[in-house]
């Protein structure tokens, strides 16, 4: 009961000194905050977003321009924080059986051995949508640079994809299309793909992500398209990483970790 106090108290406490900070925020869409008019002896970072974006990356969107080439860091820190919260669900509800009883995933009985006619309908209906619903999750991938989309985007509809043939089946039917050993490797190999991009940089002399030295390795005529190129390269390892563990995640909470069934 004492605990409860002191937690009701702290949060009252820290509650109160966060409303407090958002008094000092300027105005919503005030021209003349920091943000926006930057600070007295400085440019503007919005203002240098929106006017040179395009002159430094070929890049329409500025907002995969910001996230993927300005703020790379940031945003491949991101990744691997999708990363290590799949992997810390998986390492505290994973259940781990007889190795030998995982050799062979055996299929279950499902809607189309059972007689449930209903569950044949959906079970036809994903079957037919699904490769759709992975097609346009690959488009928005891909179209990120030119229209709202990018590799976030594109893998949770990826990852969706093989949540509905869970939902509409069972979690085997899912596993056989996307087995953990592979959405595990998947996950580690979209991290892999994003620092790629960071670790050539630095060979050919340049910085962590500083995508333009890469001209030559990606045969463009130019700093601001090898920029563009490797976006979309970076974009690729987010799908694959937000893909995995988004299924990985679901995987082991709807079947408490043991990859069974599901629900």
């Amino acid at each position: 009961m004492l605990s409860k106090v002191f937690a009701t108290i702290a949060v009252a406490i820290t509650g109160s000194i966060l409303l407090y900070g958002v008094s000092d925020f300027p105005a919503f869409g005030d021209p003349h905050s920091p943000a926006n008019a930057g600070v007295p002896g400085s440019e503007s970072v919005s203002l240098y977003f929106i006017e040179e974006s395009y002159k430094d990356t070929k890049v329409p969107n500025l907002v995969t321009s910001v996230l993927a080439d300005y703020r790379g860091y940031d945003t491949m820190f991101e990744t691997v924080v999708i990363f290590a919260a799949g992997m810390a669900i998986f390492a505290i509800l994973r259940v781990v059986g007889n190795k030998e009883e995982e050799v062979s995933r055996e299929p279950v009985e499902n809607s189309f051995t059972n007689g449930d006619h209903s569950r044949i309908i959906v079970g036809t209906t994903v079957r037919i949508v699904v490769p759709v619903i992975q097609l346009f999750a690959l488009y928005v991938v891909a179209h990120g640079h030119h229209s709202p989309g990018g590799g976030f985007q594109g893998g949770v509809i990826l990852g969706a994809s093989f949540i509905i043939i869970a939902l509409a089946e069972n979690l085997n039917a899912a596993l056989r299309r996307l087995s953990e050993q592979n959405y595990v490797r998947l996950a580690v190999v979209g991290i892999f793909i994003y620092a790629l991009f960071g670790v050539m940089a630095q060979v050919l002399g340049r910085n962590f992500l500083d995508y333009g030295v890469l001209a030559p390795l990606l045969f463009t005529d130019g700093p601001e398209m090898a920029r563009s190129h490797s976006m979309l390269g970076v974009e690729v390892g987010v799908a694959f990483t937000v893909t995995a563990i988004m299924f990985a995640i679901y995987a082991n909470l709807s079947s408490r970790g043991q990859l069974e069934k599901g629900l």
